[in-house]
């Protein structure tokens, strides 16, 4: 295991942070809930460190296979439950799955890029 990249953590962190804003318009969003693209960033940076810098300069698709992955396994079938749940239509709850997915994305990429 390398060691947990923690200024990619929380530039991932930002980046996710300013997806998902865009994605909802610019609208003001409290600070305190950037603070919470932390911990998936925090979690993706744990995933990246065990794989190792060896394997992910030899492989960088892990990057966004990892985040990613995350995103499709974990993220958006709660945001689809959560909202099948509370009544939200179907196409709020798709958009806000496809900010999600691209939030992630650019989480795995700041990674690829401060290695």
């Amino acid at each position: 295991m390398g060691p947990i990249n923690w200024v990619a953590v929380v530039l991932a962190a930002v980046a996710a942070s300013a997806v998902l804003w865009l994605f909802w318009r610019g609208r003001a969003v409290p600070l305190w809930t950037w603070t919470l693209s932390l911990v998936p960033a925090a979690m993706l940076g744990h995933a990246l460190a065990q794989i190792g810098p060896d394997k992910l300069a030899a492989k960088p698709h892990l990057y966004w296979m990892q985040s990613s992955g995350l995103a499709l396994a974990i993220v958006i079938p709660a945001l689809w439950l959560a909202g099948t749940k509370n009544g939200v239509p179907a196409r709020e709850t798709g958009r806000d799955s496809l900010a999600f997915l691209l939030a992630y994305l650019a989480m795995g990429a700041v990674f690829r890029l401060l290695g």
